[in-house]
């Protein structure tokens, strides 16, 4: 789910946020959303080829304040006030939590319903980008 999509949804209504981990956990529904960073990154992959990758990473951190609640438009805000230095709106959404560690989770897409809105994320994985020219027996 990239931006664009995530701050229009964001701005249907004033609900309550709930974030789904893709083990099926939530993230506790206190969780502010401390940082909205764009991460860069350019790299090589195993067969030679220069690669980037831009997201938009949202940091999800849980305080003892249990009567904090995030609702939809104040994140909506929240994300209009970082797009001039994120410079699009078109960049896949990410969402770092700190459970047992820090993790990167891809934001999926969104659900409304009778609570608010259900933010759904999915897993990363690792993989060989060049598996034509990688020539590691058994890669990928």
């Amino acid at each position: 789910m990239n931006l664009q999509e995530l701050i229009a949804a964001l701005e249907v209504d004033d609900l309550a946020l709930h974030i789904m981990l893709p083990d099926d956990t939530f993230v506790p529904p206190h969780f502010h959303i401390t940082e909205v960073g764009k991460i860069h990154k350019e790299f090589i992959d195993c067969g030679g080829t220069r690669r980037e990758q831009t997201t938009c990473l949202l940091q999800a951190w849980v305080a003892s304040d249990e009567d904090h609640r995030l609702k939809s438009k104040k994140l909506s805000k929240i994300l209009k006030m970082a797009l001039p230095f994120l410079g699009t709106s078109d960049l896949p959404v990410e969402i770092e939590y700190e459970a047992n560690c820090i993790s990167q989770y891809p934001l999926a897409g969104l659900e409304f319903t009778p609570n608010g809105i259900l933010l759904l994320t999915s897993s990363k994985h690792t993989d060989c980008l060049a598996k034509d020219k990688c020539g590691v027996s058994g890669c990928c």
